[in-house]
């Protein structure tokens, strides 16, 4: 049976030269590779008490959706900002080449409530750990971060350092 690893596409050059981008299309193209994940991933979060998964936008929502349906748990939409049509709460954080916003519905949880964040990439942990600062100012617990990939040499899980960190693969990030 091959591994998860053998179905992540490695594109060169994109989005800019240099860019070594880790394409995880290559599992949603394939039943049994959606299947291996989606059951690698359930079988990693059934040591983790929480009360909802919350997705980051967008590849987060591929995977993030049928983790919370396979636990019987909420999903919470993580969003850029303004696609969100109720009141929000939004965090900004910063980019490589400037910053950026992301929300949740002001709603989306209650204090106390422990989450799982779901997202296909672990880089840099920019955007993780914006949406953590998210979740905790609606007074959210982080029970766990877990990503399909990890670019180990980004450094992401340092970036993260005091949540737990899960990941199904590693790749270098160039």
């Amino acid at each position: 049976m091959k591994s998860i690893e053998d179905y992540i596409i490695s594109v060169p050059d994109f989005p800019k030269p240099g860019i070594l981008f880790r394409d995880v299309t290559g599992i949603l193209g394939n039943p049994k590779a959606l299947r291996l994940t989606l059951d690698t991933l359930y079988r990693m979060l059934d040591n983790y008490e929480f009360d909802a998964i919350a997705g980051l936008e967008a590849r987060g929502f591929l995977f993030g959706v049928s983790v919370a349906e396979h636990f019987g748990k909420p999903f919470i939409p993580v969003r850029k900002k303004g696609k969100l049509p109720r009141e929000t709460v939004s965090v900004e954080y910063d980019l490589e080449y400037g910053s950026a916003s992301i929300e949740i519905h002001k709603d989306a949880l209650k204090a106390g409530d422990r989450i799982v964040i779901v997202d296909d990439l672990l880089a840099t942990g920019g955007t993780a750990k914006a949406a953590i600062k998210l979740i905790e100012k609606l007074g959210g617990k982080i029970e766990c971060c877990a990503f399909v990939i990890e670019l180990f040499d980004l450094k992401g899980r340092e970036f993260l350092d005091g949540y737990r960190v899960e990941t199904l693969t590693k790749f270098p990030g160039h």
